[in-house]
């Protein structure tokens, strides 16, 4: 009886530890439910007709699993396709254009993924039945991608690489847009592939710099 006590008693967390909420949630079940959820919406179920009893089926885990992560299908959904998105990496600085060729790399090399392709595609097409959804991956994945461009178009501003009067939205649709319907939604491309963030670049720059100033199609100064 003693020994058991002890033994208790060690098992004890220091006072005013914080306790752990139910059981320690694992990470290869995460990740099984992710996978899941990717998969039955890759395969056409689409996002509306997913349902929780589905998702845990195909991951091999309980409902109460999914839900001590995951309150409501709509913030697994999110989460789910928040992971589809590479991170940015970081912008270093050195000039205006190898920032932007950065960025626009990381989208031609999603552009290569044919999974995360068509699950997005299907997904997204559920945006106007799906508002939430759609609203929220937008705040999680797209803007913070796309704040970190607008600090690049904003440096170029500043430094006089970009017209001060360039409506950013507008180039940065230009940018991230063309690069996307080449990689993505047409099956000819007339531009080899490792060229293209480059070569967009440097189309666009040529058209939102100070009139007068070098075209970066004919000579590539360093900017800032």
């Amino acid at each position: 009886m003693r020994s058991t006590q002890t033994t208790t008693a060690q098992a004890e967390p220091p006072a005013g530890a914080a306790r752990p909420a139910g059981r320690p949630r694992s990470a290869k079940a995460e990740q099984a439910i992710i996978e899941a959820t990717l998969d039955l919406i890759g395969e056409g179920l689409g996002v509306s007709a997913l349902s929780m009893e589905a998702v845990a089926a195909r991951a091999g885990v309980g409902k109460t699993t999914i839900y001590r992560r995951w309150a409501r299908k709509e913030d697994l959904i999110v989460d789910a396709l928040t992971t589809l998105k590479a991170p940015m990496p970081p912008i270093e600085g050195v000039s205006v254009r190898d920032d932007l060729i950065t960025y626009l790399t990381v989208i031609m090399e999603e552009g290569k993924q044919t999974r995360a392709r068509c699950i997005m595609n299907i997904a997204l097409s559920e945006a106007e039945r799906n508002p939430e959804i759609a609203m929220r991956f937008q705040q999680a994945a797209i803007e913070p991608r796309r704040a970190a461009m607008r600090a690049v178009f904003e440096r170029g501003i500043a430094t006089g690489v970009i017209r001060p009067d360039c409506d950013v939205d507008l180039a940065m649709a230009m940018f991230s847009g063309t690069m996307m319907w080449q990689t993505r939604w047409i099956h000819r491309h007339y531009v080899e592939r490792e060229e293209l963030p480059a070569r967009i670049v440097d189309m666009v720059l040529d058209g939102i710099r100070p009139l007068g100033a070098a075209s970066t199609s004919l000579k590539r100064p360093e900017d800032a």
